[in-house]
């Protein structure tokens, strides 16, 4: 058992180790030293937090599964981080959005690694404002606070590294053959299949914290997808044909984005641009740029050392894009 469990995480770590078979409460209070009454109240905990538990007056106590829900002792049960994730998780069964409440447990001082989860958003956001389809239980929808020591200008490479993170957590844990579409979505076979949103706060100069909101369709199936994205979204069950275990893919983004993140922090830039300009292989492409007020056209040469796009247009005219909308036109 590691230290710092509390009552209520050792009683999960017994009725788990149980693994399906009953426990005496008699045998589960001599182990954990506490009355079977307090048993039964942090029993009645568990249940309130999604898990299924039986009980019978003979038998003691059954765990029936394990939670797919994104509870905290679901996450941090075998997360190997030193940070992100264990100073904090806020779980939340509906939220507003995750990064909305991320932006306030920042403001009131929460420090870096602060995680905040939630089984549904009601107004996920994408880039501009856009909506993010967050139904309960099939997705990760999740933000975590950063304070870095990096100029504001320097703000856009996090996007960058978190979509490496996130691209990394998936190819760990499926086949997937997917892609970076710069700056901040990952794609399989033309379709979006996570996006990421980087709120920042700054003062005088400084940064003050950075939220990165991760939205990942996980076990969503096609016949969920609202009619306006069902031929531009697409998850992780529709891509392989298996629910894939949400815990354990927001526990390997939550490593991989602390290992990039270290990386950045203590080694530059660099190595985290070489990884994401071979995930998204958009240098030498055709693309169309919608930024807003125009739509560009041209030749991507390189993506700069501060994440911008360099866009060389059919007039052989230069120019530097740090945001907007990329379309891959055939070559």
């Amino acid at each position: 058992m590691g230290n710092g469990m509390s009552t209520k995480q050792h009683l999960l770590a017994y009725l788990k180790e149980g693994k399906g078979t009953w426990i005496s409460g008699e045998s589960l209070a001599h182990r954990m030293t506490i009355s079977r009454s307090a048993i039964w109240k942090h029993i009645r905990t568990l249940r309130e937090e999604g898990y299924v538990i039986e009980s019978s007056q003979k038998k003691g106590y059954l765990l029936r599964q394990s939670s797919d829900l994104l509870l905290v002792n679901e996450i941090q049960e075998g997360l190997s981080t030193s940070v992100f994730g264990k100073r904090g998780i806020h779980y939340f069964r509906h939220t507003d959005s995750t990064n909305t409440r991320a932006k306030l447990f920042a403001s009131e001082g929460a420090p870096e690694g602060t995680l905040i989860v939630a089984e549904e958003q009601t107004r996920g956001r994408g880039r501009r404002g856009r909506r993010w389809f967050s139904p309960s239980g099939e997705g990760i929808y999740t933000s975590i606070i950063l304070r870095p020591s990096i100029p504001p200008n320097e703000a856009p490479k996090l996007t960058l590294m978190a979509s490496v993170a996130v691209a990394e957590a998936l190819i760990s844990m499926t086949s997937l053959a997917l892609s970076i579409k710069w700056p901040n979505d990952i794609i399989v076979n033309g379709r979006k299949i996570a996006g990421i949103l980087t709120e920042i706060s700054t003062e005088m100069e400084r940064i003050d914290y950075v939220v990165i909101g991760v939205g990942i369709n996980v076990n969503t199936s096609r016949k969920s997808l609202p009619s306006d994205i069902e031929n531009t979204a697409t998850s992780v069950l529709m891509e392989t044909g298996n629910p894939l275990p949400r815990n354990a893919l927001l526990r390997a983004y939550l490593e991989w984005l602390e290992i990039y993140y270290t990386t950045f922090m203590t080694k530059g830039f660099e190595p985290v641009m070489k990884r994401w300009k071979h995930l998204a292989g958009i240098i030498g492409r055709r693309i169309s740029v919608d930024l807003i007020e125009r739509i560009r056209t041209g030749e991507v040469l390189d993506i700069d050392k501060d994440g911008f796009l360099i866009l060389r247009e059919q007039d052989g005219t230069v120019e530097r894009i740090i945001s907007g909308d990329v379309t891959l036109l055939n070559k």
